[in-house]
């Protein structure tokens, strides 16, 4: 059994997805940190850490090459940016990256989560996404989506995804807490 006081998961506290990897870690005796920012209101603020304006900064990157990478455009740009920003964050502390949510045709993942994978794929990260719709583990690897059924295996991770995270989706990410680190 893996020392669990070793761990770290990094989130968002978002409701859904993020809560329940935070509800999980704290299940398992997981250390856990939650990246926000002033103004925002996070659904679970365990572990809480507010990134100053200079903090988030260094998570910025041009919107037009998150459009590019993503496949789409975004319209609240100013709204945007500080998420985008948060999960840079999230990505750049956790060095495997667990998500929840729908894998598309182009290979990106739906909505914001999208960009922890895109992160997740430039950093080269162990990369692993449960599709809600095929309620299947994927991992990215040679460039292309293959079922896994994923561990964490590193000491510091991300858990990110949908806020709408189905019956299908919680139980993917007890099992996957289950299945690293033991009842």
């Amino acid at each position: 059994m893996k020392n669990r006081d070793q761990f770290t998961f990094y989130g968002g506290g978002h409701r859904g997805t993020e809560t329940e990897f935070g509800f999980q870690a704290e299940r398992f005796g997981i250390r856990e940190v939650n990246y926000s920012f002033e103004g925002r209101q996070p659904a679970r603020d365990k572990g809480l850490t507010i990134l100053s304006p200079e903090e988030l900064k260094k998570g910025d990157i041009s919107m037009e090459i998150v459009s590019k990478r993503m496949k789409r455009d975004y319209s609240e740009v100013d709204k945007i940016r500080k998420v985008f920003q948060l999960i840079f964050h999230m990505v750049n502390s956790g060095l495997q990256v667990f998500t929840v949510g729908w894998i598309q045709p182009d290979d990106t993942v739906k909505g914001g989560t999208g960009w922890a994978v895109e992160l997740g794929k430039l950093f080269n990260r162990p990369l692993s996404v449960f599709d809600q719709d095929r309620n299947q583990w994927f991992a990215w690897k040679d460039n292309s989506w293959v079922e896994d059924l994923p561990k964490i295996e590193h000491s510091t991770f991300v858990g990110t995804g949908t806020r709408n995270l189905t019956d299908a989706g919680k139980q993917a990410i007890k099992e996957l807490f289950t299945r690293s680190f033991g009842a």
